[in-house]
């Protein structure tokens, strides 16, 4: 069941995210009727906030500390927390919720855990949908943390407006295995956890691959933070500003939407594919001593 975007926001003003809560559990199942709702949706520019970062590199503790700077500024503020599904039975632990417990009731903060559900690029498959429906709803900062990063999971890059890689000192090894993917998405280099030994050295590594690959629209900024302490939340909150005033173009924006887009269609593309046909023309091909895979997936091409 749906629900009227006035009741909703109504309720979010509150504090009270019954509504809102009820109706992301409809976006993500994909209950009927969800398409003409968020048809009606008119989202603000509350900016998406992306986390992203190897597990235990405490992203969850420095989103807490995110929310606390901004709650005190008398901010609204959504957290979108992604688990990854087991891949036997589907399910998450959905603990990112112990971090920031802190939060639970405030009626400033709405938290919400995901599981991925198998989606590859460490989000949830409606993620598009859910943050607009956010954006519509009242909050002025929108956070998404994500599985965790890799070569694959670089998916939030083209939902965020700015995308912060939380990483730690004794991440070096894994960087040179992440480098491609990590240059490619990150706005913001947070070195958490630096009181750790060779934070230093290791935010100056980070700094030297900045200036190697940097771009001539935005150059990512090193950041050290203890995010157990609320030290460096405040150069955090600055820097994400500076790269939200830096990047609001329409030339950025557009290409933010088109991303967007470009999911959102290959989405309902995928939700066309009927499995069952597919695999019974396939087993009648696999008789052909000369079968040919790409010969087989062309007459499903523009079907």
């Amino acid at each position: 069941m749906l629900f009227d975007l006035k009741n909703i926001t109504t309720g979010v003003a509150k504090g009270d995210f019954l509504l809102l809560a009820k109706s992301l559990t409809s976006i993500e199942n994909k209950k009927e009727g969800v398409n003409s709702f968020l048809e009606r949706l008119i989202p603000t520019n509350a900016p998406i906030i992306g986390i992203t970062g190897p597990p235990g590199a405490g992203k969850s503790t420095l989103i807490s500390s995110l929310i606390g700077a901004w709650v005190n500024d008398g901010k609204k503020v959504a957290v979108l927390s992604v688990d990854p599904s087991s891949p036997f039975h589907q399910g998450a632990i959905l603990g990112d919720r112990i971090r920031m417990r802190d939060w639970y009731l405030n009626p400033h903060v709405f938290i919400r855990s995901l599981a991925s559900r198998g989606h590859l690029g460490g989000l949830n498959s409606s993620m598009i949908e859910m943050t607009t429906l956010l954006q519509s709803a009242g909050f002025d900062y929108i956070l998404v943390e994500t599985v965790g990063v890799g070569q694959s999971e670089v998916e939030v890059a083209a939902l965020a407006d700015t995308t912060v890689v939380v990483l730690v000192p004794e991440a070096g090894d894994e960087i040179q295995m992440m480098k491609a993917g990590l240059m490619e998405i990150a706005d913001l280099f947070v070195v958490n956890k630096a009181d750790r030994p060779d934070a230093a050295t290791f935010a100056n590594h980070i700094q030297q691959m900045v200036m190697d690959n940097h771009t001539i629209h935005w150059s990512p900024i090193v950041l050290k933070t203890i995010a157990t302490q609320n030290i460096g939340i405040t150069e955090l909150i600055a820097a994400i500003h500076a790269h939200q005033e830096n990047l609001q173009t329409v030339q950025r924006k557009k290409k933010l939407m088109l991303n967007k887009a470009i999911q959102l269609i290959v989405a309902d593309k995928i939700k066309s594919i009927d499995e069952r046909l597919i695999e019974e023309k396939l087993t009648i091909a696999l008789a052909n001593s000369h079968f040919n895979i790409f010969e087989f997936v062309k007459q499903f091409f523009n079907a």
